[in-house]
């Protein structure tokens, strides 16, 4: 079994080392995991509410898991609240909407729920879109669609990273861009 490789990033001045992960025979990206690492969370919210037109924004809107830190701190920085998408749907979630999704980092269809009692904050709302990192562009296609169907009007979309090829993200807010690794 061969050693370990990673991909350095610096976010803000802040530097992380990402593990290199195989998503396809001959093919890798870097991991880039924020969860626990406040750090980042906090240097990355900071920097992303430069970016972002907070002022003509009311809600962020953001999937489960990874991103939420992110969207909290954005949260706590401008004064707006905040939705996550969810990947499974609890019981207790009533009048839901969703929209499927194929994740790179699984592989596999997921679905994005969004619980009735946050539609009231997207309905007629203007909407940033935040995510960790946007690399196939579907989990953001499925936060687009709820968005619609939810009567929300999209602003902004953000993440911390993009991935693959850098023209496909030219409309994505992001503090850097992460290559996609062929052998």
């Amino acid at each position: 079994m061969g050693e370990q490789a990673y991909y350095t990033v610096d976010i803000c001045g802040v530097k992380r080392d990402l593990p290199l992960f195989q998503v396809a025979p001959g093919v890798k990206i870097a991991i880039f995991n924020m969860l626990g690492d406040t750090e980042v969370v906090q240097v990355a919210s900071k920097e992303l509410k430069k970016l972002l037109p907070v002022k003509d924004a009311d809600v962020f809107v953001t999937p489960e898991v990874k991103s939420i830190p992110l969207a909290y701190a954005l949260s706590v920085e401008t004064g707006l609240p905040y939705v996550v998408l969810r990947k499974i749907r609890k019981p207790y979630m009533l009048n839901s909407i969703k929209a499927e999704v194929l994740s790179i980092t699984t592989g596999a269809p997921q679905t994005l729920w969004m619980d009735g009692k946050d539609r009231h904050l997207v309905e007629k709302k203007r909407v940033i879109l935040v995510d960790d990192v946007v690399s196939t562009g579907s989990t953001l296609q499925g936060m687009r669609k709820l968005v619609r169907e939810a009567g929300g009007t999209i602003v902004a979309e953000s993440a911390v990273f993009t991935e693959g090829d850098p023209a496909k993200w030219a409309g994505i807010i992001s503090l850097g861009h992460l290559p996609v690794f062929t052998e």
